[in-house]
């Protein structure tokens, strides 16, 4: 089928103005697009200031009024005491009351008196230690010799402990001699090498203290 040159060059007109009208749609499209982005990111107008109008009204100061106080109370008058004259008593008979009878007293019976305590058995008596007897042969004291050479002479009085062996248990100075060689002498012989009778208290040997005097004396 032949195709003529005109028919050839109206469809070529066609095809342009199609092409045209596409491309100005597009364009009206794109720029549609841009105005609205630059609609929704323009920023938004500030609001309107608001203006308020405040009016400062003074109120009226409250005063507290104080209620007056109560009116006293009226004083009552005391009642005054009125004079009553009283009756004059009636004599009445007198009745004398019956005297109380008297207690009756019962004798009570003394309690016999209780039998008085034995008497405490009297302690035997304590016989004194013994150092003169002579089976003891208790020697004398060696006379010192420096006090001998000064003339020195004197009793000595010894308290001596006798125990119950016949021993010397503690000798002690009673009376000094006034020397002090004669005092030790008398004392260490005692102490050392006599021996005494102990006391007794019945047929018991017991422990007893015995002032023994001891004489120092020089012959001329």
């Amino acid at each position: 089928m032949a195709v003529t040159a005109s028919a050839y060059e109206a469809g070529q007109r066609m095809s342009r103005r199609g092409r045209l009208i596409a491309a100005f749609a597009v364009i009206g499209l794109h720029v549609g697009g841009l105005a609205a982005l630059v609609v929704a990111k323009a920023p938004a107008p500030p609001p309107e200031p608001v203006v308020m109008q405040v009016r400062m009204i003074a109120e009226a100061p409250v005063v507290l009024v104080e209620p007056p106080p109560p009116p006293p109370e009226p004083v009552k008058p005391k009642p005054q005491p009125r004079l009553v004259s009283t009756p004059k008593p009636t004599p009445s008979a007198i009745v004398t009351p019956p005297p109380d009878p008297e207690p009756v007293t019962e004798p009570v019976a003394e309690a016999p008196t209780p039998p008085a305590p034995p008497a405490p058995a009297a302690e035997p008596a304590i016989v004194p230690p013994n150092f003169v007897a002579a089976y003891l042969n208790n020697p004398p004291p060696v006379y010192p010799y420096a006090a001998k050479l000064r003339r020195e002479t004197g009793e000595v009085r010894l308290r001596v402990l006798v125990l119950a062996d016949g021993t010397a248990g503690d000798v002690r100075i009673e009376k000094s001699s006034g020397s002090t060689s004669l005092d030790t002498a008398a004392r260490d012989v005692v102490f050392r090498k006599w021996r005494f009778v102990p006391a007794k208290r019945g047929d018991e040997a017991v422990d007893a203290w015995v002032i023994v005097p001891v004489l120092f004396e020089l012959r001329r």
